[in-house]
């Protein structure tokens, strides 16, 4: 088990793939920090870099920040920020780079000056190289990464992070509305921030409503996404199919469109109806009533549903897929689950065309069967 860095540490690293969360906690951090009577207590030295020798330049500049004392003498913050060059491409990749981070971190390791503190904000960042596993030990790690849309899941630590994020505007989603929201914005932090703000100025003091949602907050790609899954929902095999291309065309992976809209709808649909047909619990026209059936039933039969921050069932999808589950028959819905794992499989491990693939599967998912037809009487 690796050593973990010391309590009081000076040394700080705010590390992942969400860039806006990353800046805005190595931001927060820097500004408690800094010394308010002095305007050079703050040092930030720019972490990109396009190639490996400016790579070095920006490692020499950070260390000499390090060992320069204030103008005016007290306590200083040095913020190597936005360092583009500790993941996997060629200029971090260049042994000049990893000998000059080698440098660096050697630095560190020696122990800072009393009156300096240290911070680091980088985007992608290679966990499996030396530097990442010493700066564990010297540093306070915080990793923030962008949550995967194509697992299945996502949605609800998306509502979780977007319920935080919402506390600072001082706005509370009714109903319906947080899942609303995260199903059209989806997981960009950036995106999730600027339309709390139009919703902050559209609803003022009262909570946000499903309609809130609809009327003011601009469909992201992931919202694009979860129109496949509407279309499938709604058996319309036409616009599934447009649906899938506009996405394609965008420069969407197969994989993403199968595993985020398509799978995902599908195990929904699946989940809605076994609930219809196992324990009763229908849709009906009230979101309220359904929500609290689906609490009155046993844990085993909500067990593999997911669930929102609170441990409750997240019962949106489910009731908007209950809405439609009718228009499947649960062997179809079982059907259905296999032809996805089947698509995934010919996607990764054949040459045959993404947008074929798609089609088929759409076509096998959405194309009703003809009732076999019943013995003629003799």
């Amino acid at each position: 088990m690796a050593a973990k860095a010391p309590a009081n540490t000076p040394i700080h690293a705010f590390l992942g793939t969400d860039e806006a969360l990353v800046k805005e906690a190595a931001m927060k951090l820097s500004q408690k920090l800094a010394p308010k009577d002095n305007e050079f207590g703050l040092e930030i030295v720019s972490g990109a870099a396009d190639n490996a020798d400016q790579a070095i330049q920006v490692v020499g500049r950070a260390i000499e920040a390090i060992q320069t004392l204030p103008f005016f003498g007290g306590d200083k913050v040095v913020w190597l920020q936005g360092v583009n060059f500790l993941g996997e491409s060629q200029t971090a990749k260049a042994e000049s780079t990893l000998s000059a981070l080698d440098t660096l971190m050697g630095v560190l390791e020696a122990g800072l000056p009393s009156d300096v503190t240290f911070l680091l904000s980088a985007g992608e960042i290679d966990k499996r190289r030396t530097f990442y596993k010493r700066l564990e030990k010297v540093a306070r790690v915080e990793v923030h990464d962008k949550l995967d849309a194509t697992k299945p899941g996502w949605e609800n630590a998306v509502m979780g992070h977007v319920a935080d994020r919402a506390e600072a505007y001082h706005l509370k989603f009714r109903g319906a509305a947080l899942e609303r929201f995260v199903q059209r914005v989806g997981s960009n932090t950036r995106s999730i921030d600027s339309e709390l703000e139009k919703l902050s100025l559209y609803v003022g003091d009262r909570a946000i409503t499903d309609e809130d949602v609809a009327a003011v907050t601009s469909q992201s790609h992931t919202g694009y996404i979860f129109d496949i899954g509407e279309a499938i929902a709604k058996r319309n095999l036409p616009k599934t199919l447009e649906l899938i291309d506009f996405q394609l065309n965008r420069g969407e992976s197969a994989i993403a469109i199968l595993l985020a809209s398509i799978v995902s709808k599908v195990r929904q649909l699946l989940h809605a109806r076994d609930l219809i047909e196992s324990h009763g619990v229908v849709p009906g026209n009230n979101y309220n009533a359904y929500q609290s059936d689906l609490g009155k039933l046993p844990a085993h039969a909500t067990g593999h549903l997911g669930r929102t921050k609170e441990g409750k069932v997240n019962a949106y999808g489910l009731y908007q897929s209950a809405q439609a589950a009718r228009n499947f028959t649960l062997a179809e819905l079982r059907d259905g689950i296999e032809a996805c794992l089947e698509a995934n499989l010919r996607l990764v491990t054949t040459g045959l065309d993404h947008r074929l693939v798609l089609h088929q599967l759409a076509a096998r998912l959405l194309t009703q069967k003809a009732p076999k037809p019943k013995p003629a009487r003799r």
